[in-house]
């Protein structure tokens, strides 16, 4: 960690500085020899797959195929350090309470199951078999299945999701809530509607075709630095890169690549964006169509494409006409002159990419936007050529993965009657619960068992006061997991901790040393073997520790649970006879790289009633929350607020404090806000306020966060989560899609009654 306080930042991404960095966490975690034998081993055909984001690979023509993120993601795992046994007797769990995520996670790797004992508020060790015999139980205990919720996180393999879809849908419920319905699940009910398949059409070598990469809402600087690579070669070729952004973020302006001699000897590196337009936060919906309407009148429609392969250009065509300029330049923030120049780059381009991330999700409007972006892409028959398509990148090493195996709440009857057939019983038809569902049945008591597959619930959810409420009713709360985090310690009457083994770590079965497979961002499928020794002997792989809680939960099952963890290519044999694109499974994946799923929207087989692509046409929103609670409170100036991720934290891991691209060091409860807000407010950077988030339902407060000047639009605010959760409500969350709108919280500020001793 630098020293605290906040400081311009105006190096490149990456560079020296990402490899200082990699180089510190390596050390910090004691692994200085091991460390570096172990990155050289990440992302390779005989290696593992990094924990970290889900983007693809480059054909492993290189040594180095890890970014600074991914090697703090290996090293937090293969740290020497140890939570033990005589680590959770020397604390209650009301004083682990009472440490920030930081410490806890900082501990080091579990090594022994847990289980929580109330009398003396400390967890003690348990025997996995009676650990299991616990959950066997409260499961078996319950009034029927659907009081039992089972959360699963990304960094789940192909084979542990599998096994774990298949005991949850024996035992009897549907209710498979996963990250997905926190992140991108939005992209999924857009593009199934509009393009018939919820998976992005491109492949990384069209990355090197595009003539124009259109990026909304996304900061792969931190969240998934490798696609910077990807970013560099096309700028350095003469792609066309258009950034839509609130912030002003150094990972999509200057890029200096490790591996390039000439980028890390320039202080500038490369620069990425052709064009940076910083749109207000929630108006890319506006902005894309404001791009669809400037191009539609410089003539970039393909008529043909959208004769034989599309439904409902008309009355998209209709809809834009009559669309408004100023309403456009409005919802935005941007210009009619800005847009029209965005719409010229696009009109210009043979063949388009548009990419997105959680700042176009996260909103009430994310469906809609979504639809809107591939409106844009059809116009120009851009889906299904080289070079062009849509690309959510999502942000979980596996989360696509997950969601291909069966991890799912509303699965397709096809799919349950292929799972019936392969496993000889009925699975439940009844949907189940999504997170917010789950949360929700939580309080209400209908949710008495949550069992967590990774992750951390408890803190990557909203509305953190009632997400914890509820984990608190539950009889049993158990969690999957390789670190402490607070999920933990938010637990329910009985309490169980069971770590696994990491992704880097040798799995040892009956059948000898085993990989798993994940699935990347573009359909890749390939293998992961680890090659460290586990952290400790009692440690389980994931597909064990659900193998051995079905053998526990369902002792009449006729599957062979423990069979098929001897040797997991008997599980994959089971995937490929139940999940459509893995036929030969076993074969195809032990190729060096793995295969492709194969996508059919990129073939222009469109998977819709019409069998054509979908012209979607909505309304830029003018009647959002904000709005509507800005008028409601016109005494005071209310903000939007969006949640973001600092530079030193994965998801809700968080690695260290400092946020080296946006200038923060030492600090994580930080508020992003132009300087004209300031002068509005009477308030300077360097003072700590209060943010009270305001809803239908009351205020949620968090408290104590320094105002760092920051190139913003203004109105609009960025904090880092999961501290800020807590002010995001239950029920503000996507229309259709029931993602939180994180990304647009309306709050106020309101100077703290009590300022922290620390250096701003």
């Amino acid at each position: 960690m630098s020293k605290q306080g906040i400081r311009f930042y105006n190096r490149p991404a990456g560079g020296w500085g990402a490899l200082k960095s990699t180089l510190n966490a390596i050390y910090e975690q004691g692994i200085v020899g091991r460390g570096v034998a172990t990155l050289l081993r990440q992302n390779q055909p005989d290696g593992f797959d990094c924990p970290g984001c889900a983007w693809p690979d480059k054909n492993h023509h290189s040594t180095f195929e890890f970014c600074e993120n991914g090697a703090k993601a290996v090293a937090a795992e293969a740290t020497e350090r140890r939570v033990t046994r005589e680590f959770f007797a020397g604390h209650s769990v009301t004083e682990l309470l009472a440490h920030d995520d930081y410490w806890l996670e900082a501990q080091g790797r579990l090594t022994e199951p847990m289980r929580y004992d109330a009398a003396t508020d400390h967890y003690v060790p348990v025997q996995w078999d009676d650990a299991f015999a616990l959950i066997a139980r409260h499961l078996n205990a319950l009034d029927h299945p659907d009081q039992a919720l089972f959360y699963t996180s990304g960094r789940t393999s192909n084979e542990a999701a599998f096994l774990y879809q298949l005991f949850i849908r024996e035992f009897g419920t549907n209710n498979l809530p996963d990250c997905s319905n926190m992140c991108h699940e939005p992209s999924g009910t857009a593009m199934k509607e509009a393009i018939g398949i919820g998976k992005g059409t491109v492949l990384l070598d069209d990355f090197d075709a595009a003539q124009a990469i259109f990026i909304f809402g996304q900061n792969p600087g931190t969240n998934h630095p490798r696609m910077l690579g990807a970013l560099r070669e096309a700028a350095k070729r003469g792609a066309q890169i258009v950034v839509f952004n609130p912030l002003h973020e150094r990972g999509l302006q200057r890029f200096a690549d490790p591996q390039s001699p000439r980028d890390m000897l320039s202080s500038q590196g490369t620069a990425l964006a052709t064009r940076y337009y910083q749109l207000k936060i929630g108006g890319d919906l506006a902005a894309a169509k404001g791009i669809a309407k400037a191009a539609f009148e410089l003539g970039a429609v393909d008529y043909d494409f959208i004769a034989e392969h599309t439904i409902g250009f008309d009355d998209f065509l209709a809809d834009l006409q009559a669309e408004s300029w100023d309403t456009l330049a409005e919802e935005s923030g941007l210009s009619e002159a800005q847009l029209r120049e965005a719409g010229a780059i696009y009109a210009a381009s043979a063949a388009t990419i548009c990419t997105w991330g959680m700042g176009v999700t996260q909103h009430k409007h994310s469906v809609a936007t979504i639809q809107t972006i591939l409106n844009l892409l059809l116009m120009h028959g851009n889906i299904g050529k080289p070079g062009a398509g849509a690309c959510p990148v999502r942000g979980h090493s596996n989360v696509q993965g997950d969601r291909t195996m069966g991890i799912y709440e509303k699965p397709a009857q096809g799919f349950l009657d292929k799972l019936g057939r392969a496993f000889n019983f009925v699975p439940p038809a009844k949907h189940g619960h999504d997170v917010i569902g789950a949360i929700e049945a939580m309080l209400a008591g209908e949710g008495k068992v949550f069992i967590g597959m990774g992750g951390n619930f408890a803190q990557a959810t909203p509305d953190t006061v009632n997400t914890h409420l509820a984990l608190q009713r539950c009889t049993l709360t158990a969690h999957v997991t390789t670190k402490l985090n607070r999920s933990h310690l938010i637990h329910g009457q009985d309490a169980l901790i069971l770590p696994c083994l990491g992704r880097t770590e040798v799995d040892l079965q009956a059948a000898g040393p085993q990989g798993v497979t994940v699935e990347d961002s573009m359909s890749m499928v390939h293998i992961s073997s680890g090659m460290n020794k586990p952290a400790s002997e009692q440690l389980l792989s994931e597909p064990a520790i659900i193998a051995r809680m079905a053998a526990a939960t369902l002792p009449q099952s006729q599957i062979a649970w423990l069979w098929m963890i001897e040797d997991y290519d008997r599980i994959r044999d089971k995937i490929a006879e139940v999940i459509d694109g893995f036929e030969d499974f076993n074969a195809r994946v032990h190729v060096p790289g793995g295969f492709y799923l194969g996508n059919s929207a990129r073939d222009r087989a469109w998977v819709t009633p019409e069998a054509k692509a979908r012209f979607m046409t909505h309304a830029v929103p003018t009647d959002l929350p904000i709005k509507a609670i800005r008028q409601q409170h016109a005494d005071k100036v209310v903000f939007n607020l969006m949640t973001v991720r600092s530079h030193d934290q994965y998801n809700t891991t968080i690695y260290g404090l400092d946020d080296r691209y946006r200038g923060v060091f030492g600090h994580r409860r930080v508020v992003f806000i132009n300087k004209n807000d300031l002068a509005r407010l009477n308030l300077v950077a360097g003072q700590w306020v209060d943010m009270t988030s305001l809803w239908q339902d009351g205020e949620r407060v968090a408290r104590e966060f320094l105002l760092v000047e920051y190139d913003i639009p203004e109105g609009c605010l960025a904090s880092y989560y999961p501290e800020t959760n807590a002010l995001v409500p239950l029920s503000s969350m996507a229309d259709r899609a029931r993602t939180p709108a994180s990304k647009s919280v309306p709050v106020v500020l309101t100077r703290s009654a009590h300022e922290p001793q620390v250096a701003a």
